[in-house]
């Protein structure tokens, strides 16, 4: 009886031992596996490591990238400013030499044209940009050259329209109003431009005016038949 408990006694402890056995096996495997994903774990972070690290350099790459360009930018913006400046002083000191046409271009032809066309080898007058005033009323012209019996009345216009030929009649019509001692001279108006339409030479001569444009090498005039008078006049205003 007592070896029949014993042997059952020995039965449960080796039943006892195969558990434990069992279970340490797959506490082992269980381990075993945790440790394989713990590594793989630790690979994957360690990977997930060196991305950011290059994400980070790629970051700090286009951050420098970006400082380049807003650099650049700046200077664009800065060259731009400046050459906004130049072409606005560029286009000041040009749209001043077209105002200033009359005295660098102009007046300066006025005795040779005089000389060469009209005889006048010592003019009495060169005037460039004359004012006067008479009874409220203003008189101004681009430049006037007086010669003995003979005024020459100039109005200078960077385009020549038909409207500008027209007031230059106006002038040479009213010229003894406001110069009285010129009075007894023959007065003649010359309307001078650097690019002139055939049109309005043509227009100009029936109106007894005489047109003075750009040449090869200087200004000259573009229509001296009405010197000879072989023009008919016309009036302000006439097609």
């Amino acid at each position: 009886m007592v070896e029949a408990a014993l042997e059952r006694r020995v039965d449960t402890l080796e039943e006892y031992m195969k558990e434990l056995s069992y279970q340490s096996m797959r506490t082992e495997m269980e381990l075993a596996r945790l440790a394989r994903e713990m590594r793989e774990f630790k690979n994957e972070m360690r990977d997930f490591k060196d991305e950011m690290r290059e994400f980070k350099n790629e970051m700090r790459d286009f951050k420098d990238e970006m400082r380049d360009f807003k650099n650049e930018m700046r200077a664009f913006r800065d060259e731009a400013e400046r050459d906004r400046k130049r072409m606005d002083k560029q286009w000041g000191e040009l749209s001043n030499r077209l105002g200033t046409l009359a005295e660098d271009i102009v007046a300066p032809n006025l005795p040779r044209i005089a000389r060469e066309l009209l005889g006048c080898e010592t003019p009495e007058l060169v005037g460039v940009r004359l004012v006067r005033h008479l009874g409220g009323a203003t008189y101004e012209l681009d430049a006037l050259v007086v010669c003995p019996g003979l005024a020459l009345v100039n109005e200078t216009k960077s385009k020549l329209k038909g409207k500008h030929l027209d007031e230059l009649v106006e002038k040479v019509a009213a010229f003894p109003n406001f110069y009285p001692e010129f009075r007894r001279e023959r007065v003649l108006g010359i309307a001078a431009s650097l690019s002139i339409d055939v049109s309005l030479v043509h227009r100009a001569t029936r109106l007894g005016l005489l047109v003075m444009g750009m040449g090869d090498d200087t200004m000259e005039v573009l229509n001296p038949e009405v010197v000879a008078g072989g023009a008919d006049r016309a009036v302000p205003g006439e097609a």
